[in-house]
């Protein structure tokens, strides 16, 4: 049922909540807390503030919107307690040795009266158009997949003074500003895992190795590099350059088990790049076993240097773990409402981003502690839709019980949308 009510939410919904409360300074604020995440976690085909409003009984969409816009709180904190309460759980805690992925992901907006709005790549569609884009960092140790941090990205042409501006950062600064509130928070990562858009960026580079990270990322086809060739002389030569003229004996082959099984073939050599001291292991990464016959070339950088890791297996492995940000992408934007909001400022845009975290954190966390399998399923719950969709029926279960009770209650509801329910 896409109606629901505050008052019969689940019994584990309100003790997830209650740890934030301290987040919030009173009564209205906690509250606006969890109608807004249970607005986010229901059955409402929009989750903007006008349908999460009016499709819960008791909830008022100007109270909401108060909540959402005008209401003294912290979307830092609030965030900085979710990761919290993920750390306080055995099955959920932040452990050593995860992979932090940095992205940045954006979706259309029309007009140009909301924050960050202007024409930009939006990877959504693969091409340039108007849009919001957020740069966000994540976690991934190899059994869930966390979002930590979010950020809108304000190009120039949506500020004031354009560049000058100082609310303008560029990507690249953004994402480090995110990185350094993981390490902030004690959150040290085995390896970074980048695209080329900021792979490519060598001042981005430098700051990650200034933090002693490692990193393992694309590069563009057009970068150059400096090899060594027979007699110690040096040669600068583009990427895709140098992939032609590799033989038959540089590729090695490579099976990838995920959905379906991929094979691909990889080239791993030492080069240097200008702006970097010393070598970096590099590869070259294509889906046919020549340059003639491929389809799909990447281009990867690292400045692991174990020879005994960086292989051509680590090096596809460990960089298909950044499609569980895509994974996270797909299920926040199709299940939890991240590109349907109703504001235009960017910190409402923020609590809004923020919020989504939570509710997604919410299910993540009952589903790898179990609690949702053990009350309302009879079957395994292996992703994250079918964890909401365990909850949903929980929700659902607990409003038709209260609406037994409450036929009046609802019936006058209905009116006030214009509707008679008799």
């Amino acid at each position: 049922m896409k109606e629901t009510t505050p008052a019969a939410m689940p019994p584990c919904f309100d003790r997830w909540c209650r740890r934030f409360d301290n987040c919030f300074k009173n009564e209205a604020q906690k509250n606006g807390f969890r109608q807004y995440l249970g607005g986010l976690l229901g059955e409402s085909e929009r989750k903007n503030l006008t349908q999460m409003a009016n499709n819960a009984v008791g909830v008022v969409y100007n109270r909401l919107h108060h909540f959402l816009t005008e209401s003294p709180w912290s979307d830092r904190q609030v965030n900085e307690c979710r990761l919290q309460v993920m750390n306080q759980c055995r099955q959920t805690q932040i452990p050593r040795g995860f992979s932090l992925i940095v992205d940045d992901s954006g979706h259309r907006k029309s007009g140009n009266l909301t924050a960050g709005v202007g024409r930009q790549y939006l990877g959504e569609i693969g091409k340039t158009d108007n849009g919001i884009v957020a740069v966000t960092t994540h976690l991934y140790d190899g059994k869930k997949s966390v979002p930590l941090d979010i950020e809108i990205y304000q190009p120039a042409s949506s500020l004031a003074e354009g560049k000058e501006d100082k609310e303008f950062k560029k990507k690249p600064e953004i994402a480090i500003d995110l990185i350094d509130r993981s390490l902030t928070r004690g959150y040290r990562p085995k390896i970074v895992l980048i695209d080329a858009g900021y792979g490519n960026n060598t001042n981005f580079l430098k700051a990650l190795e200034e933090r002693k990270l490692k990193y393992l990322g694309g590069l563009a086809k057009n970068r150059k590099v400096i090899i060594e060739k027979e007699g110690g002389v040096e040669e600068t030569i583009q990427l895709e350059q140098l992939a032609k003229s590799l033989s038959e004996k540089d590729w090695e082959k490579i099976t990838l088990n995920l959905d379906k099984e991929k094979t691909v073939w990889v080239a791993v050599f030492r080069a240097k790049i200008s702006q970097l001291e010393g070598e970096r292991n590099l590869a070259i990464v294509m889906n046919a076993s020549s340059m003639e016959k491929a389809t799909e070339v990447d281009y990867f950088i690292t400045n692991v240097v174990e020879a005994d890791t960086v292989t051509a297996s680590w090096i596809v492995r460990t960089y298909t773990e950044r499609n569980w940000v895509e994974v996270f992408y797909r299920e926040a934007k199709g299940w939890l409402g991240l590109r349907e909001y109703q504001v235009r400022d960017k910190r409402s845009l923020l609590r809004h981003f923020i919020l989504v975290f939570c509710a997604y954190t919410f299910i993540l966390w009952h589903q790898l502690t179990g609690g949702l399998q053990r009350r309302w399923a009879n079957r395994p719950l292996n992703t994250f839709v079918e964890a909401l969709e365990a909850f949903r029926t929980a929700m659902s279960f607990r409003f038709f019980e209260w609406l037994t009770e409450n036929r009046d209650v609802f019936a006058a509801y209905k009116a006030s949308l214009g509707f008679v329910w008799a």
